[in-house]
This record gives C-alpha cells, sequence and structure tokens, in this order.
C-alpha cells in the first residue's frame, strides 16, 4: 500500500454514482409499490450498500482500512433510470472515493439481484466518481508564488564543522517542493544574540519566512526559543500545537519539543526541532497549510 503516514488528517468526502435501467415501467412500479417478490429493493439495497463500504479495504489490496464516519444511499428515478447516489465521509489521511464508488457498485449489484425474476433487461451503468473533497489540493494556497524562505541552522558542533547538517536539508527539500525561493541557508552557534540578529536580518531584508532548526529541546545550550520569543511581535500557538501534536503521534519524545511559531512584522518565523526527523515530521505537519497565512500577512495576490 501507498505509504500515507506522512499526511495529515482531514474530513474526507466523496460522492459516487451508479445507475440501474431496468427495460420496463412494471419494474419501476414493482419497486415504488414494494411488491418486488424479493423484499423492499431500496431498503435491502442501502443495507448491502452499507456492508459493501465497510469491506472495501477487503476486497481491493491496495485500499486502506480507514474508518467510515458516515454513509449516505440515495435514490433518483427518472423514466427506466435509477441513479443511486453514494456518500462517503471520514476524518483520516487519505480519501474515500474508492470506497464511495464501491459502495455504489454493491447497491446497484443487489438491486440487480433483486430485480433479475421480474426483468430479464436489467443493465448496470455509469459507476463513477462524482466529487471529493478534503485532500491536500484543497488546501493549498495556490495565491503566492513568490515567497522566499531563509533556512538558518542553529547548533555548536555543525557550524564548528564536527557534524554534517540534514535537518536543514530536510526543510529546504520541502519548501522547494512546496515552490518556496531558497534565499540563503546558514549554519549558526548557539548563541541568543546570533539567533536574534539573524531574524532581524532577514525581517528588514523582506524575507518571508525564517526557518531555524535547532535548539529547540532541554539542553543548557538549546537557546532558539529565548531567543525568538523576546522579538516576536506575535505568537501562532496553533501551528506549534499542529507541530508537536503531528510530532507525537510518530514518536513520544515529541511533547519535550520547545518549538516556536510567530511573526516578525510581516515575516514568518518558526524554530523547528534539529534532529533530522523531527525537521522533517515538522514541516510535514503544516506545509502546505501555513502558506495560507501569507494571503493574510502580504494581503496582495501575487499570481
Amino acid at each position: 500500500m501507498v505509504d500515507i503516514t506522512n499526511k495529515t488528517t482531514t474530513l474526507r468526502t466523496a460522492v459516487a454514482q451508479a445507475v440501474v435501467m431496468v427495460s420496463k415501467q412494471e419494474t419501476i412500479t414493482a419497486i415504488q409499490n414494494d411488491t418486488v417478490p424479493k423484499g423492499n429493493v431500496f431498503a435491502m439495497s442501502k443495507a448491502a450498500g452499507l456492508l459493501g463500504v465497510k469491506r472495501t479495504p477487503d476486497i481491493l489490496p491496495d485500499c486502506h482500512p480507514l474508518p467510515i464516519e458516515f454513509t449516505g444511499i440515495e435514490y433518483k428515478i427518472d423514466g427506466l433510470e435509477i441513479t443511486v447516489l453514494f456518500t462517503v465521509k471520514t476524518i483520516y489521511k487519505t480519501g474515500v472515493e474508492v470506497e464511495a464508488m464501491h459502495g455504489a457498485s454493491v447497491v446497484a449489484l443487489n438491486m440487480y439481484d433483486m430485480l433479475k425474476p421480474i426483468d430479464k433487461g436489467i443493465e448496470i451503468h455509469a459507476i463513477k466518481l462524482l466529487k471529493k473533497k478534503g485532500g491536500k489540493s484543497d488546501f493549498k494556497d495556490t495565491f503566492r508564488k513568490d515567497l522566499k524562505a531563509a533556512v538558518v541552522v542553529c547548533s555548536d558542533t555543525i557550524s564548528a564543522g564536527h557534524k554534517e547538517d540534514k535537518a536543514g536539508k530536510a526543510i529546504i527539500n520541502k519548501l522547494e517542493s512546496c515552490d518556496v525561493k531558497i534565499s540563503e541557508y546558514v549554519i549558526i552557534p548557539d548563541e541568543i544574540e546570533d539567533i536574534q540578529q539573524k531574524a532581524k536580518h532577514y525581517q528588514q531584508q523582506g524575507i518571508d519566512m525564517v526557518i531555524y532548526t535547532g535548539g529547540t529541546g532541554l539542553s543548557a545550550r538549546d537557546v532558539t526559543p529565548e531567543a525568538l520569543l523576546p522579538i516576536l511581535d506575535r505568537r501562532i500557538p496553533g501551528i506549534e500545537e499542529t507541530i508537536r501534536h503531528y510530532g507525537q503521534g510518530r514518536m513520544p519524545f515529541a511533547m519535550l519539543s520547545r518549538s516556536v511559531a510567530g511573526t516578525l512584522g510581516d515575516t514568518l518565523v518558526l524554530a523547528l526541532p534539529g534532529s533530522t526527523n523531527g525537521a522533517k515530521e515538522s514541516m510535514d505537519a503544516i506545509f502546505p497549510a501555513i502558506l495560507h497565512s501569507f494571503r493574510i500577512l502580504k494581503g496582495a495576490r501575487h499570481d
């Protein structure tokens, strides 16, 4: 199966359809009058669809097991056609398009099975997805393509040349995948004045984002939050909470990180963990959704 461990949980909705075409008006009349020998066609087929949608990952090998939190089934009769509308909702990391199409097909097939004793000319048509909502494409900021970022690695050992930086490079990879230009990438020691000077310098240059990695732990030299908090105009607690919540779902020590998010003027400032996984997971947690903030901070649209 496709790896979805890096995805964030959102409300996902999908609507699919299937069309059951009967060959005579008497079949429609029997359905409406509830005189089909095998029972109430709509009620029985709805039950079959409810059971079927829950079994989707048991039948299709690449589908992830996921919580089905709502299923809605509607029928529309137009002449000799019965359209099945099947809606599925979940709050999860991946969409429910296949679940909705599978459910619609099971409803249609059950209708076929119940009606075949009275109508030998039934056909099933147009099983397809009508719409979906809740994936990353629904939340990606499409207005700003001119954003610039500076990446600052805070580490005594890396700045002294005793260790290679990987966290900063992971941050750069994520930024570039989101069409953010890297204006500068620097490595500095864990010194409060150096950390503050970089944030002020980049803000004065009009850099949109300053992303620090390192110095957010609990050792005596971890001073990135202490450096940044006094100079930030406003903190953004929701970003900080999202980073820690995302990390905590992957390893138990994420709660010890003191990640910081806030604004300095109209520049977004982030302080992320210094470990490679911590930095990468923090970026996965908040990008690309965080780019929406620049529609508010900067205001004007840039195509």
